[in-house]
């Protein structure tokens, strides 16, 4: 016999991924075919170089309008501004463009990056790259997908052949420390890789494309959806060692990668500036 309790959960969870995933491809269109030819920046946030767009605006716009119609008990929290506490228990964390100065140059890695959280757990999370044309998706306990293909991530390979995709923040004094991780670590492993979205190199790391992943200063609506992806597609996520990933480091890689990728970040105090 089916416990109803259960039954409820994947019904609730089917809902949020169809509810994620028009979402995504909205504003993912929106954004592709809507891109003005003179695209100029809006607004900065933490420095100069760290930009928002008028497309950055006009997309949470419709993301949130949209959900606010499909489902509005929900609670948002957007990175452009949006924040609404809701009263179903389910909170949208949504990244309208997740790799703006992509965007603004017209380079692919960007992607719309939106994951549905309840009581605290992340439930389903939905990563769509519109110029790379492709929708990574995950629902907790379910494993994760690139469209119709399953995601894996690639068996831990000797740390010296490890690539390793990372990230840099806009604020010249964290970057020039980040520089100095980065330095200690190049020669240590294959290569490193800086494709600029957060959202996709954690989802680069549940298709394989990178052995592992880390950066310091991320945001909840930058890994939301892309840790829940890696997870579910088999990778071990966190920030320090015991912790769990946050705005002071976030990790992600295949068992047997992961904990000595984690322990000499942390012996680099890749969680501080």
């Amino acid at each position: 016999m089916t416990d109803p309790a259960r039954q409820e959960q994947d019904q609730l969870k089917a809902e949020l991924l169809a509810v994620a995933l028009e979402a995504a491809s909205r504003a993912g269109e929106l954004l592709r075919d809507g891109r003005p030819a003179d695209l100029g920046v809006a607004a900065t946030k933490s420095s100069a170089v760290d930009v928002v767009t008028e497309m950055d605006i006009a997309s949470e716009k419709l993301i949130t309008d949209f959900l606010a119609d499909r489902r509005p008990g929900d609670g948002v929290l957007g990175e452009e501004g949006a924040s609404s506490e809701g009263t179903s228990g389910v909170q949208w964390v949504i990244d309208p463009i997740d790799g703006t100065v992509n965007y603004l140059y017209g380079r692919p890695d960007w992607a719309v990056s939106i994951a549905a959280r309840k009581d605290g757990e992340t439930l389903v999370g939905v990563v769509h790259a519109p110029v790379r044309g492709e929708t990574f998706r995950a629902v907790l306990g379910e494993g994760a997908y690139v469209g119709d293909r399953p995601a894996r991530v690639r068996p831990a390979p000797p740390f010296e052949q490890a690539l390793i995709g990372t990230g840099f923040g806009y604020v010249a004094e964290r970057r020039a420390h980040q520089a100095e991780v980065a330095r200690h670590l190049l020669p240590r492993v294959r290569d490193i890789r800086r494709g600029g979205s957060a959202a996709i190199d954690l989802c680069d790391v549940a298709a394989g494309r990178l052995d592992a992943y880390y950066e310091r200063g991320l945001n909840p609506w930058d890994f939301a959806a892309g840790d829940l992806i890696a997870r579910e597609a088999g990778a071990r996520t966190g920030g320090r060692p015991g912790e769990p990933l946050s705005g002071e480091l976030t990790v992600a890689g295949p068992p047997g990668l992961f904990e000595p990728l984690q322990t000499l970040l942390d012996d680099l105090g890749a969680w501080h500036d």
